[in-house]
C-alpha cells in the first residue's frame, strides 16, 4: 500500500491543526508508520471563509457523501462537532466500511456506546484521543499504557476555559464576569460558554474516561455536574487563607464497587500538583493499584495540541489497516461482553470535607446555633474564622468540615438557611484533602 487516505469532514481550528500537523510531520509519520497518510477531501458546508490551513480547490467539496463513498479514502475524520449530523456521517462511515477518527466528547458522551457497537458490527474502529484532554495522551494512557492496572481514581482538570477563568480570579481578583469577559476577548471561551462554566464539558470528558478506567459503558447521565459561574472571589480567598486553592475538578473512583463520578468546584490543598496548573492548561492524576500516582499535563485544547490527538489516531488505525487487524483495540479498552454495568454512587452518598461560608447578623450566640445544627446532623468542624467586616450588612463565618455526608451536609444546610439570623443562602464548596485520605 503506497498511502492511507484520509477524508476530512469539518474544516474549522481543529481540522486546519490536522491539516497542519499532516503536512508539517509527514516525513515522521511515514517513517514510524511504513506508509503516507495521504488527506484526499475535505469537507465542509462553508468552503470560502479563511482557514489557517488552505487546502487544494480540487479537494474541497460540500457534500459528505464525495468522502463516503470515495473507494480510496480508508479513514474518515470527523471534526464538524454537534449531535445529530456527526453521528449520521460516523454511523454512514462505519457502514461503509470505514475506520473513523472523531474529536467530538459531547457525541461520545451521549451516544458513544451505540457507536462502539455499530463499530464493532461493522468491523471498524473509532478513534477518539482528542475527545479528552487535547493534546495529553490521555486516552492511551488509560486504555494501553495503564491496561494492567486496576484503577482506583482519576480526577483532574479537564477544562481549560474554567481552569483559566478560576486562575484570574484567584491571582487578580476579578468577579466572575470580569474573568469569562477576558477569557472571551482571548479566545479561551466561546460567545455562550455555558458547556465550559457549567461544568458540562468536563463531564463529558469524564464519563468517557470512567468509562475506560473502570471498564463501564459510558454513562454521561450518571455524572453530578456543577459549574463555577456562581463561585464569590470571596470565597477563593478565605479558601487561600485555609492553604487551598480552588479548581473545577472531574473527580471518579471505584468505592467498594460504586461508581462516584462527578465535577464540581472543589478546593484542594495549595501543596497539591494540581494547584500549581494555571491557565488554559488540564492535567490529570491517575491511581493504579501497580503504577501508583502518576500524572498527565499539557494543553487540553487548541488547533495544534487536538490536531496532534487526531492524527496519533490516524497512525494507529493506519497501522490497524497494514497489519489487517480491523478492530485490535476495544474501543473502551475491554471486550464489548465484558464491560461492567457498575452502580452509581449518587451524590448524597458522597463522603468529603466541606467548606461553608454564611453571612449571618453580628449578634452573639450565632456561631453556636450553626455549631449546634451542624452538630446534629453529624457534621464536626474542623477549622472556624469568623471576621469582624460587614460584607452587604452581614458578618462572614467561614468554617471546614471533617468528613461528612453529602446528604447530612444539605439538610443541615436546609436548616441553618431558616435562621432569622441568617441572611441569604449559605454558601458550600467540597473539599478533597490527603489528610482526609481522600485526594490521592
Amino acid at each position: 500500500m503506497g498511502a492511507i487516505g484520509v477524508g476530512l469532514v469539518g474544516w474549522g481550528t481543529v481540522g486546519s491543526g490536522v491539516i497542519r500537523v499532516l503536512r508539517e510531520n509527514a516525513d515522521v509519520i511515514e517513517s514510524r508508520l511504513g506508509v503516507s497518510l495521504e488527506l484526499r477531501r475535505v469537507a465542509d458546508l462553508d468552503l470560502v471563509r479563511p482557514r489557517a490551513e488552505q487546502v487544494a480547490p480540487e479537494l474541497l467539496t460540500s457534500r459528505v457523501d464525495d468522502i463516503l463513498d470515495d473507494p480510496d479514502i480508508q479513514i474518515v475524520v470527523e471534526l464538524m462537532g454537534g449531535l445529530g449530523a456527526a453521528r449520521e456521517v460516523i454511523c454512514s462511515a462505519l457502514a461503509r466500511k470505514k475506520h473513523v477518527v472523531t474529536a467530538n466528547k459531547a457525541l461520545l458522551a451521549h451516544y458513544g456506546n451505540e457507536l462502539f457497537d455499530v463499530a464493532r458490527r461493522n468491523e471498524r474502529s473509532i478513534g477518539f484521543e482528542a475527545s479528552v484532554a487535547g493534546g495529553i495522551p490521555f486516552i492511551k494512557a488509560l486504555r494501553e499504557g495503564l491496561a494492567a492496572n486496576r484503577i482506583w481514581t482519576i480526577f483532574g482538570i479537564l477544562n481549560g476555559t474554567a481552569n483559566y477563568i478560576l486562575t484570574r480570579m484567584t491571582e487578580s481578583g476579578l468577579a466572575f464576569e470580569d474573568a469569562l469577559q477576558e477569557a472571551q476577548d482571548k479566545g479561551y471561551a466561546e460567545a455562550n460558554p455555558a458547556l465550559d462554566v457549567e461544568g458540562v464539558d468536563a463531564a463529558h470528558k469524564l464519563a468517557i474516561a470512567s468509562a475506560i478506567a473502570f471498564g463501564t459503558p459510558i454513562q454521561f447521565d450518571q455524572v453530578y455536574t456543577e459549574g463555577i459561574s456562581r463561585i464569590d472571589p470571596l470565597d477563593i480567598q478565605f479558601g487561600e487563607e485555609f492553604g487551598y486553592q480552588l479548581k473545577l475538578l472531574a473527580i471518579a473512583r471505584n468505592t467498594d464497587g460504586r461508581l462516584d463520578m462527578r465535577v464540581h468546584p472543589t478546593l484542594i490543598p495549595r501543596r497539591h500538583v494540581l494547584a500549581s496548573v494555571k491557565g488554559a492548561y488540564n492535567a490529570v492524576h491517575i491511581e493504579g493499584n501497580a503504577v501508583g500516582d502518576i500524572m498527565l499535563y499539557g494543553m487540553g485544547a487548541g488547533m495544534m495540541p487536538t490536531g496532534s490527538a487526531v492524527v496519533s489516531d490516524l497512525m494507529d488505525l493506519g497501522r490497524d489497516i497494514l497489519g489487517k487487524t480491523p478492530c485490535r483495540m476495544p474501543p473502551l479498552g475491554c471486550q464489548s461482553e465484558r464491560l461492567n454495568q457498575m452502580s452509581i454512587k449518587p451524590i448524597a452518598d458522597v463522603v468529603t470535607c466541606y467548606y461553608l461560608r454564611f453571612a449571618v447578623v453580628d449578634r452573639p450566640g450565632v456561631l453556636s446555633i450553626i455549631a449546634g445544627i451542624l452538630g446534629a446532623h453529624q457534621i464536626s468542624i474542623a477549622a472556624v474564622m469568623q471576621k469582624g467586616r460587614q460584607i452587604e450588612g452581614a458578618v462572614p463565618i467561614v468554617m471546614l468540615t471533617h468528613e461528612a455526608l453529602e446528604s447530612n451536609v444539605r439538610n443541615a444546610l436546609t436548616e441553618i438557611d431558616r435562621l432569622d439570623v441568617v441572611l441569604g443562602p449559605p454558601r458550600l464548596i467540597r473539599v478533597e484533602d490527603r489528610d482526609a485520605g481522600l485526594l490521592y
